[in-house]
């Protein structure tokens, strides 16, 4: 566990977190390479074997270093860096031979099998020939990842450019150094987070920093190269410096994946980045929270593939378990969110009238798959937005498509009434061949002209009969469906049982067994909020559970008050903590495995604390 560093905010694999030693910096970090050497600077390389000679010459600078800065600097050990190609076998790190509990703040170069938790940062050797290899760089990036504990902070040198940095912090990287821009500004680069220009391609400059506003293209190129060399070094170092302010909040804003969704535009390996990371599903599900407080936006076709999108269609598949009921409708979806409140929607449920107690009723949509009513309030459902022209490619079509074969492959119904036109329809008679089943078409045209609202009335009151459901029965099929997809298969008999009834108005519903309250349905995520009472009984079942020691916590657990936590826990969601003194209630900073790893950060934010007799 480092001792030095602590992440305090969390965006999936992205993180802002904080260097704890001499004068504190905030990640992630800029390395001013000009000042690596330094005992001044704030992280200081302590140089090469293959400079110094021999182990013990590099041993003894080091330890002269760390001498001299005290804890006030991290200190990289000495190092034999090797290019990519070097096969492991002959790789030898001398960083191996120091012992972690005798220095202060420490990096080291990550090699697989000599890794150590006490380590402060890791190094990904040979970061800057990854360049352009897209599928290397992120082999070794997660590998390196997986070998190390959670809260370590990881450095990748020599390959930040303003173009890729928010796709290095996104994937998880901390630090990085200015080496590539201060080597392009003598080289007659420009950089901007749009690409690199030669100086000589640029009629204007295409910036009004400090260094830019007081000089033309013209200028610039007529400067003597030393002194256009300085003019570019500032423009460059200042491009850094401002995407690495922006990445920064959009990490605070939880949009950072969208603003990558973007970024990777400027290279083809970026963009390749972002489908290798989202290929690796549980890197990034792991450290990916529950819910956001923002819009998602959903503007590309990396939307399909990520974590939140894929999270919902697999937990529809896996943990959630539909009303009874033996007709379904499957309806399109809405601009307006959450859909039961849209224009379009209030028609097909006047339409469908009370005919709702027999059927369940599904919205097909892009990028969310399908939709489950039950489901529309809970993230990403109701908070997603996409651009609508009319046209579905092939891509999202089967996406859609293979959402809605899965589920109805695991879920039997009489009769399927599709109410549905266009690229809609396409998808439900795509499933409905692969099938071999049945479904009714009721729209002709508009899906809310008068006459398919009126065929779609016609067909269901043909179909429903059997169960119905009354009102007080579906608002508790809605809290079933929300607490077995929020905690698992089985939560909902525990949260939301046969003998408990729903207080408050929609969406603000409550369960109440009782005198007791067990749950609270929080409208701003769709998710829910469970009293000590619910928690006592979550505790027995052994799911999203936090082990603390024999203390009562107060107001936030930290990290190294955990036990032990469940592995599925993920930042935002809603855990019980379990103690020999207490029980309590909150939601999570972190993910459960990296609560177990970290040495510092608050892993839950408390909201009921109990003390235990």
């Amino acid at each position: 566990m480092t001792r030095y560093f602590e992440v305090l905010q969390r965006d999936g694999a992205a993180r802002i977190g904080k260097l704890i030693f001499g004068e504190t910096a905030q990640t992630p970090y800029i390395i001013d390479t000009r000042t690596l050497s330094s005992e001044d600077s704030l992280i200081t390389d302590a140089g090469s074997v293959w400079g110094s000679g021999s182990f013990e010459e590099a041993e003894r600078n080091f330890k002269k270093i760390r001498e001299a800065v005290k804890d006030n600097s991290l200190v990289i050990l000495p190092h034999q860096s090797y290019p990519p190609e070097v096969p492991e076998e002959i790789k030898d790190s001398a960083t191996c031979r120091y012992d972690p509990d005798s220095e202060g703040p420490t990096g080291e170069i990550y090699r697989p099998g000599c890794s150590s938790d006490a380590r402060d940062m890791y190094i990904l050797e040979g970061a800057g020939c990854f360049e352009n290899n897209a599928r290397q760089f992120f082999n070794e990036l997660i590998e390196m990842k997986k070998g190390i504990a959670a809260d370590t902070a990881v450095y990748t040198p020599n390959i930040c450019l303003p173009e890729n940095l928010a796709m290095l912090i996104y994937l998880g990287v901390d630090i990085v150094d200015n080496t590539k821009a201060l080597v392009a500004a003598h080289s007659d680069i420009f950089l901007t987070t749009a690409g690199r220009f030669y100086l000589d391609s640029l009629t204007e400059l295409p910036c009004r920093c400090e260094a830019c506003a007081g000089t033309s293209a013209t200028e610039l190129r007529e400067m003597e190269k030393r002194e256009r060399a300085k003019v570019l070094e500032k423009h460059n170092l200042n491009a850094l410096e401002s995407e690495l302010v922006l990445v920064r909040e959009k990490i605070r804003a939880g949009m950072l994946r969208e603003y990558v969704e973007g970024q990777c535009r400027t290279r083809p390996w970026l963009t390749a980045l972002l489908r290798l990371a989202d290929s690796e599903y549980e890197y990034l599900e792991e450290k990916s929270p529950l819910a956001r407080s923002n819009e998602m936006l959903a503007n590309s076709s990396e939307s399909l593939s990520r974590v939140e999108v894929v999270r919902f269609a697999q937990r529809i598949q896996q943990r959630y378990t539909p009303p009874e009921a033996d007709v379904l409708v499957l309806l399109p979806c809405s601009a307006k969110k959450p859909y039961s409140i849209s224009n379009s929607h209030w028609k097909f449920i006047k339409a469908i009238g009370d005919k709702r107690r027999f059927v369940h009723e599904i919205i097909i949509t892009s990028p969310m798959g399908i939709v489950p009513r039950e489901l529309e309030l809970t993230y990403p459902a109701a908070h997603y937005d996409t651009a609508v022209t009319g046209y579905w490619d092939a891509e999202e079509r089967e996406w859609v498509a293979g959402c809605l074969e899965k589920y109805l492959r695991k879920n039997k119904y009489g009769v399927i009434v599709a109410h549905v036109e266009g690229a809609y329809r396409q998808i439900c008679e795509t499933v409905s061949e692969r099938l071999g089943i049945e479904m009714l078409f009721t729209a002709s045209g508009s899906v809310t002209s008068p006459d398919s609202l009126k065929r779609l009335r016609e067909e269901l009151s043909k179909h429903t009969e059997g169960r119905a459901r009354n009102v007080e029965e579906r608002k508790k099929d809605m809290m079933r469906c929300l607490a077995d997809y929020q905690f698992g298969k089985g939560s909902a008999e525990i949260l939301v049982p046969e003998s408990s009834i729903v207080k408050g108005p929609f969406p603000k519903y409550q369960i109440f067994e009782g005198k007791k309250q067990l749950v609270t349905l929080i409208p701003q995520y769709g998710t829910l909020a469970v009293t000590i009472e619910g928690a006592e009984r979550m505790i027995e079942s052994g799911k999203y559970i936090v082990e603390i020691d024999d203390f009562v916590p107060r107001g936030s657990l930290l990290a190294p008050g955990v036990i032990k936590a469940d592995p599925q826990i993920r930042p935002g969601d809603e855990v019980f903590v379990s103690g020999k003194k207490a029980i309590c209630v909150g939601r999570t900073a972190m993910s459960g495995t990296e609560m177990q790893e970290s040495g510092r950060g608050v892993a839950v934010d408390l909201r009921h604390v109990k003390k235990v007799k």
